[in-house]
């Protein structure tokens, strides 16, 4: 009996190996997965109960969250910080669907408003500060420069290895790439998404995954890195940077403009002044030097002949 029931357990783990290896996010390597009773896989996001999607992107401010809790793990024993500057990676507050909260707060009481892509649009302020919706990014502008190469691509292949790239890898539909101009070796990318349709992935999304990947640490749990070929030769990525507008301008109090303005006018005065003391300078020199020039002419044409 003990050779058929090792044979018998063996055959079971063979065949659940397998089960349990394909129950991954390929789309989120923060996703923790597990078989449910259904024998389906469930996936959640790594620190919360969140559920995530693995057969399209998972929403940026879900991949901040999951990102950040090792820094929470981190800092438990700690006094509360701050959170990190609402321009770069922090701690955010998302809706059940993923969008970022229109108002984000960190430890400190501190607060500010934030557009759909999770960038700071506002100055920062206390628990008072309202953000009356959260505003949608309209185009996201994608530039990024290619290693030197001894001849320049070709426009046209470029732009369609990109639009390959961004419909295979991110899920985002041609429609949403409004343009793509190439002066070797800067490459420019606009994305733009007026609405964005629940089967859709959303253009802040697809950025946000596109540089994870350029700066090698991708969130696709596969650990190949970025590949983009034109024409079977490899565009390498060097340098990357993203903007982002708004449908509505950001919103800046009276007190910072005025900081602002009297930034710029002190500027304006002390290049002015400079400039001023410049030209008495140089006036100055010019006298000078005109009047030990007359004064040694009238010196010779004083001087008596002897003969």
């Amino acid at each position: 009996m003990e050779p058929l029931f090792g044979l018998v357990l063996g055959l079971i783990l063979a065949v659940a190996s397998p089960a349990s290896d394909s129950c991954t996010c390929a789309t989120n390597k923060w996703a923790v997965c597990a078989q449910d009773g259904a024998g389906n896989c469930t996936c959640r996001l790594a620190g919360s109960a969140h559920p995530v999607d693995c057969s399209t992107l998972t929403p940026k401010c879900f991949l901040m969250k999951a990102e950040m809790s090792p820094q929470r793990e981190k800092r438990l024993w700690r006094p509360p910080q701050g959170v990190w500057d609402g321009d770069g990676v922090y701690d955010p507050e998302c809706e059940a669907s993923g969008v970022f909260r229109a108002r984000q707060c960190d430890g400190a009481s501190t607060c500010w408003c934030v557009n759909t892509a999770g960038v700071r649009r506002t100055e920062k302020g206390g628990r008072s500060l309202s953000c009356s919706r959260l505003v949608r990014t309209r185009w996201i502008y994608i530039e990024l420069t290619h290693r030197r190469r001894s001849s320049a691509f070709h426009g046209p292949d470029v732009s369609q290895a990109l639009t390959r790239l961004f419909e295979s890898r991110y899920k985002l539909p041609p429609k949403y790439i409004t343009a793509i101009k190439y002066e070797p070796p800067l490459i420019q990318i606009r994305l733009q998404q007026n609405k964005k349709p629940s089967w859709d992935v959303d253009i802040a999304d697809v950025a946000y995954y596109f540089e994870k990947d350029v700066n090698n640490d991708s969130v696709f749990r596969s650990s190949s890195e970025l590949a983009v070929s034109v024409n079977g030769d490899t565009l390498a990525i060097e340098k990357l940077w993203i903007s982002y507008v708004d449908e509505k301008p950001p919103e800046f109090c009276m007190r910072q403009l005025a900081a602002g303005i009297s930034a710029v006018v002190t500027v304006v005065l002390l290049t002015a002044g400079i400039g001023v003391a410049l030209l008495l300078i140089l006036r100055w020199l010019r006298t000078r030097t005109y009047k030990k020039f007359e004064g040694k002419e009238m010196r010779e044409i004083k001087a008596p002949s002897l003969e």
